[in-house]
């Protein structure tokens, strides 16, 4: 029978090691386990992760690969602010899904390696809220809609899952939502940009396309339509 592959061994061991977290909880991740349930020697662990923080660490990573994974294209919906909604919901509902290892994701410690897999989920995130702007419908600066969103959506998952099953909110995800889109998002119905720093930030979503500036007048201006927006 052929040898199975050191990263075929490495990514079994990831996967015993979430299985064990998401059915048994942490304490039930240990080398010991983790190596019995996969079916080799715990020294293999510490070859291949350095110890078990580095263990944690692997599945941290998997983790935010998988929730990655299950986001849909960025214009997947019309509606960019829908498509935003819709990024919140899978958030939570991942997070509630997932409470170990939601936990472990945002507090383990993030090697190069994770911390481009957690990049590459944050991008999506920057995306739909570019659309949101060039849309019209952004009233802050995208890095700081982006900012809070993201606070806010971890905050409010770990306000969830610290609540016991039976006495959980299932109103505060949602009440969250409401208080973010009313700190970044324009007023739907209202007519037109609203205001001078959301004009500036619809405007700074559309530089990429400009063609008719030079690099340093676009860079002039974007740093011109940066202050405009920050001034709110």
């Amino acid at each position: 029978m052929k040898e199975p592959t050191r990263d075929a061994v490495r990514s079994r061991l990831v996967e015993v090691a979430a299985h064990l977290l998401a059915t048994e909880g942490p304490d039930a991740v240990t080398t010991r386990s983790v190596a019995l349930a996969a079916g080799v020697q715990a020294p293999t662990i510490y070859r291949l992760f350095g110890d078990k923080n580095g263990l944690l660490d692997a599945v941290a990573e998997h983790g935010f690969a998988t929730y990655t994974a299950q986001k849909p294209p960025v214009d997947a919906d019309t509606d960019p602010v829908e498509g935003l909604r819709s990024g919140w919901h899978l958030h939570v509902g991942f997070g509630l899904a997932n409470p170990a290892l939601f936990r472990l994701m945002h507090t383990a410690k993030r090697t190069p390696e994770g911390q481009a897999t957690v990049d590459s989920g944050t991008e999506v995130l920057r995306q739909r809220v570019r659309r949101v702007a060039r849309a019209g419908r952004l009233r802050v600066p995208e890095r700081r809609a982006v900012d809070l969103i993201h606070a806010a959506g971890v905050g409010v998952v770990f306000a969830l899952i610290d609540q016991p099953d039976d006495e959980r909110d299932g109103t505060l995800a949602d009440l969250a939502w409401d208080s973010v889109c009313a700190a970044v998002l324009t007023d739907e119905q209202a007519s037109g940009i609203g205001g001078p720093a959301a004009a500036a930030v619809t405007l700074r979503a559309a530089l990429p396309d400009v063609t008719t500036l030079t690099t340093s007048e676009i860079a002039l201006l974007a740093d011109w339509l940066d202050r405009i927006a920050e001034a709110t």
